[in-house]
């Protein structure tokens, strides 16, 4: 992506604080006129008053410069806070999109995702946008005003060395054009790098329990020391470049400024020009090469935010391949009716499910087993769309569900799984998170059925007890039935259970799995389990490998017929 792409992008979602731009720059011109008033003080300060020795006007001198200083102080507060808020609504719009594209992609963009990019982006690419947006705004609206005063300045004062300054000024582009390239490229990589460093931390953070266990963390503080020093490397590179960029304009700048006053003072010296007139030329010119140096740095910050903004937009331009088509109907209240018809699913270049078809009517319970790998959790997450099958089609009462609209569909499945995945909130937000409008008694019965009021009403502060990151302070058994709980509480005809008791003990199992028994009734299940006595009284169970269904009955039938599902419930039950 170009700069100008980019910057046109920025504009956009500038459109909306115009305003506060517009007087952000008015105000720049009230601190540029007032740099510009100082210089043009000198000449008469020193042909009218030093020389001519005007005791009168002397007293003018203070007023003139305190009001002077008055003007550019307050030029340059409203200049800096309208457009630092501008800047700084800017990024939140950016922030809010970018949160909200990561929200609305598919699953199959989470699963490749490195760990700790998403995170890295919102924070750290934006991060860097905001300060450096914001200082290039401030530093680069006034520089320039102030730039484009002063080269009128000494043009009109004196042509003859204006022009002299001039042969060095255009120089004075070339080190920053080469080393801004080279602090966007190098920020770029940096920003890469700290997602891997993100990564890493959440990695090891999510998983000190496993690495106390095993005792790695030396292994893991090497793998984080590694991920540190690489991006140490590329900011670096960035300070570097960034660090050469000042002394090489300084040194043009002072071959510039050499000329002036070598010509100047012969011109002095010949009688062309007074010394107030010198005075006033040289320090306009000299002073020209402040905003030229100061310009550089703001190139080299607004180099940075373009690699910051490459990788923003580069989030914002991921397609979202599963979306509402555009004709998309609102799902009613679904019978449950469902129907995988000849589907086929392949994540990459191999299918995990080839030609996969069943039927389920309302209210049976459907049954998936298999090895690890034969695409049962895969079914599940077509039916919700977290994915779109390249062939075949999902049916819900005879209707397509690429054909209704996302929310629609969503509202009639319930999901519980193996990750028992909760929010740091209370109790009761997460029974809730089905259904954000039930009210308190709705809750509890939810509660009550999913056989979870019992240790409920032990924690501290029952059902507004804070429950910790993903429910830490809850058992496996009791972050289950809060699940259960939650998918009650939603109250959908359809209902996916994803490996629901896999992880937890024969106590607990026992437990969760009276809490699904509530949840299962009048429900269409689809059950995916390893442990076959979880799925012995389903109503059919389809047998998978490697995508296909190979076996379909009931737990008595497939027993008979000794082929794949009697060789799993062998392994299970007689360990052969």
């Amino acid at each position: 992506m170009t700069n100008k792409q980019l910057y046109i992008r920025l504009l956009k979602y500038s459109r909306p604080y115009k305003w506060r731009i517009v007087l952000s720059l008015i105000f720049s011109l009230v601190v540029a006129g007032s740099d510009i008033a100082y210089i043009n003080l000198i000449e008469p300060l020193v042909d009218k008053i030093i020389a001519a020795g005007n005791r009168e006007l002397v007293y003018l001198v203070p007023v003139i410069i305190i009001g002077l200083a008055i003007s550019k102080g307050t030029g340059r507060f409203f200049q800096e806070y309208y457009i630092k808020t501008a800047g700084q609504l800017v990024v939140q719009d950016l922030r809010n999109d970018i949160f909200s594209q990561s929200m609305h992609l598919s699953m199959g963009f989470h699963v490749n995702q490195p760990p700790g990019r998403l995170t890295s982006t919102v924070l750290n690419d934006v991060g860097v946008l905001q300060r450096s947006a914001a200082d290039a705004l401030v530093d680069g609206l006034r520089e320039s005003f102030t730039l484009v005063g002063l080269i009128c300045l000494a043009f009109y004062k004196d042509w003859r060395l204006a022009s002299v300054a001039f042969t060095v000024l255009p120089l004075c582009v070339i080190p920053a054009t080469q080393l801004g390239r080279r602090i966007r490229n190098a920020t770029k990589s940096g920003l890469k790098s700290m997602g891997f460093l993100t990564g890493t931390l959440q990695e090891a953070f999510s998983g000190i329990k496993v690495i106390k266990a095993f005792g790695r963390e030396e292994t893991q503080l090497q793998k984080f020391k590694t991920e540190n020093k690489q991006y140490y490397r590329y900011l670096r590179k960035t300070i570097q470049y960034n660090s050469l960029t000042a002394p090489a304009v300084e040194i043009l700048a002072a071959l510039g400024g050499g000329g002036v006053v070598w010509y100047g003072v012969n011109r002095v010296i010949s009688g062309d020009m007074t010394q107030g007139q010198l005075f006033s030329i040289v320090a306009a010119i000299m002073m020209l090469f402040t905003p030229v140096k100061r310009l550089t740095r703001v190139s080299n910050i607004i180099q940075k935010s373009m690699g910051a903004a490459e990788g923003v937009f580069s989030l914002l331009d991921e397609p979202r391949d599963v979306v509402d088509k555009a004709d998309a109907v609102v799902m009613p209240h679904a019978r449950g009716d469902v129907a995988f018809e000849n589907v086929t699913f392949s994540y990459g270049d191999e299918p995990v499910l080839r030609d996969f078809s069943f039927h389920a009517r309302p209210g049976e319970v459907i049954a998936l087993v298999g090895s690890s790998g034969a695409g049962k959790s895969t079914a599940a997450g077509l039916m919700a769309r977290f994915y779109d099958p390249q062939q075949g089609s999902i049916k819900i009462d005879g209707q397509d569900i690429r054909d209704v609209t996302l929310d629609s569909l969503k509202k009639n499945l319930a999901f519980v799984d193996q990750e028992t995945f909760l929010f740091s909130g209370s109790v009761r937000d997460n029974i809730r998170y089905g259904m954000l409008d039930a009210d308190d008694q709705s809750v509890a019965d939810a509660a009550n059925q999913a056989y979870a009021d019992d240790f409920i009403d032990k924690l501290p502060e029952g059902y507004e007890t804070t429950i910790g990151d993903r429910g830490v302070r809850l058992s496996g058994g009791q972050r289950q039935r809060l699940c259960v709980a939650r998918a009650l509480l939603k109250d959908a005809p359809i209902l996916v259970l994803d490996e629901a008791t896999s992880a937890l003990d024969t106590e607990s199992e026992a437990m969760v799995q009276k809490a699904l028994a509530n949840l299962m009734e009048n429900r269409t299940t689809l059950v995916i389990a390893h442990r076959l006595s979880t799925i012995m009284h389903a109503d059919r169970i389809i047998v998978l490998d490697q995508g296909r269904a190979v076996e379909v009955g009931s737990h008595q039938e497939l027993i008979a017929q000794n082929g794949l599902y009697r060789k799993l419930y062998d392994m299970q039950f007689n360990g052969v």
